[in-house]
């Protein structure tokens, strides 16, 4: 699902270089959105709570040394 959403709230790990080749992401109570920072005005995507934590979970175990 694809929503446009205004700059509002929006945020990058602290762990990202100060380039713009990134992803941001949105929290809120029932959905998180996650779009490109290269392009602030155009579409992202949207997540119920249970779906990133489910992707966050599935990142954590596979990544490289852990």
């Amino acid at each position: 699902m694809t929503e446009h959403t205004p700059t509002r709230d929006w945020f990058k790990s602290s762990r990202s270089a100060s380039n713009a080749a990134c992803v941001e992401v949105r929290l809120s109570a029932d959905t998180i959105g996650v779009r490109d920072s290269k392009s602030v005005s155009g579409p992202a995507l949207a997540f119920d709570p249970a779906a990133w934590t489910g992707f966050l979970t599935t990142l954590k175990a596979t990544a490289p040394g852990s």
